[in-house]
């Protein structure tokens, strides 16, 4: 069976949602599978040439993960990837690899699975489900994991907004940014994060730029992950002088995310000359938000 499946970037968190609130980007990572004798890949773009070519890919990882859960035989098969979704980036290319697998694999084997128990697999071997489920879902969705299983919703959303993502060059591994969280907090940043949590879905909802620049503020991760990444403080206030309505780290980083009502050409020379002062070289993508999560198209 020859398919085609499109995977949108995510970026999670979005401030104060640590863990639990993901949004799909209108940036995508195109597969298609094809039957073969052996497991192999090639990749276009993003991570070509870095990226493994055979059973160690995520790809295939996942899709035979998938098999291994419901005890049946992975068919063998060719991925050609046209990725758009940088590496290490803090825009959910580890999540787009996890949710094409696991789709590629739940196709291949007659779909014995449904997106929810799907969503359950990507969680797992993700860490975390806010990426996965944004990137299954589509739009703004928020979830939380409850021994083992996903609850994940999309807030219907009526938004505009033009989203500037700023990547430098600069790596910074989920793992090592997780390793510099505190293991505990005060129950007085618990409550900081929590009540601007909810506003930040309630600004997307009611497309409240105002709203959502003063709800995307977190003390629970963002100001231990900035540190270990040079300029992005910078860049962040740069991209707010420059007009930006709300900035955050795009997930664990390096990447710094602004929302703005329309594509401000400063914001991301802003962000740029930020970045650049601290010595690093830097990637622009302006973006849009996909209500679209994944597709799968059968050929």
């Amino acid at each position: 069976m020859n398919m085609k499946i499109k995977v949108p970037a995510t970026t999670a968190n979005l401030g104060p949602g640590f863990d639990t609130i993901g949004l799909a980007l209108d940036l995508w990572n195109e597969t298609d599978i094809k039957p073969s004798n052996d497991f192999s890949i090639h990749v276009t773009g993003e991570g070509a040439g870095r990226l493994a070519r055979g059973r160690n890919n995520l790809i295939v990882r996942a899709a035979q993960k998938l098999a291994d859960h419901i005890g049946m035989t992975l068919p063998a098969f060719h991925a050609d990837c046209v990725n758009q979704i940088p590496l290490s980036s803090g825009l959910g290319s580890s999540a787009a690899a996890i949710m094409t697998g696991l789709l590629a694999g739940n196709t291949l084997l007659k779909s014995p699975l449904s997106n929810g128990e799907i969503l359950n697999l990507a969680a797992n071997m993700e860490g975390h489900a806010d990426n996965v489920s944004a990137a299954l879902m589509g739009g703004l969705v928020v979830s939380m994991m409850d021994d083992g299983k996903v609850i994940a919703r999309q807030i219907p959303t009526e938004v505009d907004f033009h989203v500037t993502v700023a990547l430098p060059d600069f790596h910074i591994s989920t793992k090592d940014a997780r390793a510099s969280l505190p293991r505990k907090v005060s129950m007085k940043n618990a409550v900081y994060n929590i009540s601007r949590t909810v506003l930040v879905t309630e600004a997307f909802r009611r497309g409240d730029l105002s709203l959502l620049g003063e709800a995307m503020r977190d003390k629970l991760h963002q100001p231990y992950r900035l540190k270990l990444i040079p300029g992005a403080q910078a860049a962040m206030d740069a991209a707010k002088d420059a007009g930006a309505g709300a900035v955050a780290l795009s997930g664990a980083g390096p990447s710094v995310i602004a929302f703005s009502s329309k594509a401000e050409a400063g914001i991301d020379e802003s962000m740029k000359r930020a970045f650049q002062k601290a010595g690093l070289a830097i990637r622009i993508f302006k973006l849009g938000i996909s209500g679209q999560g994944a597709e799968i198209q059968r050929l």
